[in-house]
């Protein structure tokens, strides 16, 4: 306890609360004395001691929640020690039809077993919650990790699961216990996971330098950075695309005399006796030529807006690019970059284009596309999709999508997310993935930077 009291405290420094170490000892000797069994008494015996200022209250109500709430394991039911053998034959005849991962789960809901702290540092490690120090990100990356889970698939497994039982002939008023009681199960697992995130996100803050070092955000997680963190990278761009220009053009200078023409140079030689004295060359023309789509939703805004940027910073690099902002239509930016300064483009790009959550529709997107700017499309051009392939169930237009591929010389996807989560929820990367040429994860700044290296030197 007294280690949860101490990483309690360490949450509220990181909200601004100020306690100093006299105060933390007072708290720590105040519990000792009162003891920990009346609950309100140990609440209050916390905030005599470390909560001075009638503003910083929220901060400590949120907290305690987060940290004294309840048990860490939310208390889960074992609805098997109410079946007889045969209705538990049943049951696990009946889950058979289901894939492993879904098995399992299912078997957890069953026996009543809550998630280990395995299972729950897996999760977290899926969707980056070990960078994240912001609460105001509690709720979404609960609902990441409650997908990594496959929470929404769940709910569908158990109404299946229930026709099943019913079709083998379990007795109805006890199928009805049996899936309320997995029903609660799930629910409690839901909050074990709520409580979770709370507690890692506060030991994060609490854990955070307020002077980290700028480099330290290059391999953060574009999901864990925060307003104030984005807001130093994006001060670092323009050197960081200066120092990817000066390496590309290197490479290309290198190059610039294309490949040994073999046939050419033996027809040049001939007055030589063969001997190879002219040598030529095939000649390749370095500059792509570039369409981008970029996804500006919420969960994309910030791997998209560097994106953009070092892209646009770039375009010493490039022969032409067309560039594509959407979430739940598109619009073309290109304009946007011919004048004025790159950051104010970039801002009036994303004001232009308020995001939301579960707003994003990529099919209603590529309809656009393909009604308006399908000639931008070439034998020449490489197709850029900057995008998590999230569409909110919505239809994913894979037949327009096809067709944009085929007319262009290769398609490069660039998604932040882990390809673990590919297919999770309303994921439709599986569907993508084989239409494109390349597939590149960029979670975060060091990981773009080299995607894009790659595809303008590839």
């Amino acid at each position: 306890m007294e280690e949860r009291i101490l990483k309690f405290i360490a949450a509220l420094r990181s909200t601004g609360v100020r306690i100093s170490l006299a105060e933390s000892s007072e708290a720590l000797q105040a519990v000792q004395t009162l003891g920990i069994k009346d609950r309100h008494l140990f609440r209050l015996c916390l905030r005599s001691t470390l909560v001075k200022e009638s503003q910083h209250l929220p901060f400590f109500d949120e907290y305690f929640e987060i940290y004294f709430g309840g048990a860490d394991n939310p208390p889960l039911l074992n609805p098997s020690e109410d079946l007889s053998p045969e209705e538990i034959d049943l049951f696990q005849k009946a889950i058979q039809g289901f894939n492993q991962s879904l098995r399992q789960t299912l078997q957890k809901l069953f026996q009543g077993k809550p998630l280990t702290k395995q299972e729950l540092e897996r999760l977290a490690k899926m969707v980056g919650l070990s960078q994240m120090n912001d609460m105001r990100y509690r709720r979404w990356m609960t609902q990441r990790m409650l997908k990594a889970l496959r929470v929404p698939e769940i709910r569908a497994a158990l109404e299946d699961l229930a026709k099943t039982l019913a079709e083998m002939g379990m007795h109805a008023a006890r199928l009805r216990r049996l899936i309320q009681a997995m029903q609660n199960n799930q629910a409690a697992l839901e909050a074990q996971i709520h409580q979770y995130v709370g507690q890692k996100l506060s030991e994060n803050m609490g854990t955070h330098l307020p002077g980290e070092a700028v480099e330290a955000l290059f391999d953060r997680p574009f999901a864990s950075l925060s307003e104030r963190d984005m807001e130093r990278l994006r001060h670092e761009v323009q050197r960081l695309a200066s120092i990817l220009k000066t390496k590309v053009a290197l490479r290309q200078k290198r190059a610039k005399n294309g490949f040994l023409d073999a046939k050419a140079t033996l027809r040049a030689n001939l007055k030589h006796g063969n001997v190879p004295i002219e040598i030529r060359h095939r000649q390749k023309s370095l500059k792509p030529k570039l369409v981008v789509l970029c996804d500006v939703s919420t969960s994309m805004r910030f791997c998209s807006e560097l994106m953009l940027s070092l892209i646009f910073h770039l375009q010493d690099l490039i022969a032409k690019t067309h560039a594509f902002a959407f979430i739940d239509h598109l619009e073309y930016i290109s304009p946007y970059f011919k004048h004025g300064h790159m950051q104010q483009s970039i801002r009036q790009i994303l004001q232009h284009m308020p995001s939301g959550y579960y707003n994003t529709n990529l099919g209603f997107s590529l309809e656009n596309f393909n009604a308006d700017f399908l000639h931008t499309l070439d034998s020449r051009t490489t197709l850029i999709m900057v995008s998590d392939g999230r569409n909110n169930y919505n239809n994913p237009r894979l037949d327009l999508f096809s067709k944009m591929t085929r007319r262009c010389k290769r398609t490069i996807w660039i998604n932040p997310e882990n390809p673990l989560l590919w297919g999770t929820g309303d994921s439709e990367m599986p569907q993508y993935a084989p239409k494109c040429d390349v597939i590149l994860q960029a979670g975060n700044l060091n990981q773009l930077i080299q995607a894009i290296d790659q595809l303008l030197t590839a």
